[in-house]
């Protein structure tokens, strides 16, 4: 018996951990399954889809010396053990290539790859540095930014997060070349400078995974590769090679300030949304003496107007934005007022915190 009478709760906690990444159809079949390892005093679960890889164990009491690894489907394994009632054994073998699943008076067969043939990434960490901080640091962090990444970019060195440590400074940046999301936090270490990119899967799996305390997470880095261990949690990535854009370029440094109440200004363009275009999601920006005004309109000659009395003084300015990209940076701002600045109306507009002043987020205008 390869596993007996376990916990249901105890094998689909390490299971949800690594299954995240698992894919149901690949092109190589055996990465829709999961490693699990017997091991001395604990059983090992392993999952890849060759650029990324997530392992984790469980502590046990088996000490004997049957079969010591296997490999099943993971998002199966996951939906059998979710519908097991609750407190139920699990037991799991080994058969004609099949991994035989019982629990109570319930069985079922799934079909097996020999756990020989399974792809673990080879450790591309030599000559490694690393970093340790708070998870809760590194998870608000990457969550300011990682919205902003690009999706299946053909310039592919956007797809993912650009990390750059510098004596003791950790900034986190992302751009899908429409809007630029930044951020810095301070870490207790003196690195020489490097910058890595970090996929865009790998940043969406550990942002699930890291929780909001402050038990420590370490970092890992290579030219090749990036591990984070945190939890009893590794989660190993390759790296995205390729030069990405100078961020310094791209956030700007404007005189026209705008200080509103983000709640209010949230609401404003949720209602202004409603009647936007479908397709392109714009909303104009009027902003005179004492007051915001909100316009969207749509093919069908409808428009929303909505208007904010406001603080500002500054030059009028008439400029065109698409409306999710601005909900997008308003949502990552947890402070009670957002920041907005502005050039002219063919220029990008900056949002920044009222508490959080390392945040910066640049959007482009549009043509509306």
């Amino acid at each position: 018996m390869f596993i007996e009478k376990i916990a249901k709760e105890d094998l689909l906690k390490p299971l949800q951990i690594v299954v995240g990444i698992v894919e149901r159809k690949q092109t190589m079949p055996i990465l829709s399954n999961i490693l699990i390892e017997k091991e001395i005093d604990s059983i090992r679960f392993t999952s890849t889809d060759l650029e990324i890889q997530i392992t984790t164990s469980i502590a046990t009491d088996i000490h004997d010396d049957s079969i010591s690894a296997i490999t099943v489907g993971g998002k199966k394994l996951q939906e059998i053990l979710r519908i097991l009632p609750d407190q139920s054994k699990v037991s799991i073998d080994l058969k004609d290539n099949k991994a035989h699943i019982k629990s109570s008076k319930s069985k079922f067969n799934l079909q097996s790859l020999p756990a020989q043939d399974f792809p673990k990434l080879s450790n591309q960490l030599t000559d490694s540095r690393k970093l340790r901080l708070n998870q809760s640091a590194l998870k608000k962090i990457l969550a300011s930014v990682q919205f902003a990444m690009a999706q299946q970019d053909v310039r592919y060195y956007l797809n993912g997060v650009l990390i750059v440590i510098e004596e003791n400074i950790l900034r986190a940046v992302a751009t899908d070349g429409h809007r630029l999301a930044y951020n810095a936090i301070p870490v207790d270490c003196q690195m020489d400078k490097i910058e890595i990119i970090i996929p865009r899967k790998a940043i969406v799996e550990l942002s699930k995974l890291l929780s909001d305390d402050n038990e420590p997470v370490e970092l890992e880095f290579s030219t090749l590769q990036f591990k984070a261990s945190f939890s009893g949690i590794e989660l190993t990535t390759k790296l995205i090679e390729g030069k990405f854009p100078d961020y310094h370029r791209v956030i700007p440094n404007y005189s026209n300030h705008l200080s509103i109440n983000r709640t209010l200004v949230q609401q404003a363009l949720q209602r202004a949304a409603i009647l936007s275009n479908e397709k392109f999601r714009g909303v104009r920006f009027v902003l005179t003496e004492k007051n915001l005004c909100i316009i969207s309109s749509n093919s069908e000659q409808e428009e929303a107007q909505v208007e904010i009395e406001t603080d500002y003084h500054g030059e009028a300015i008439d400029i065109g934005f698409n409306v999710n990209y601005l909900m997008d940076g308003l949502s990552s701002i947890h402070s009670e007022m957002a920041i907005f600045s502005f050039g002219n109306p063919n220029s990008s507009i900056l949002i920044t915190s009222a508490d959080d002043f390392e945040f910066r987020y640049v959007v482009m205008p549009m043509r509306i």
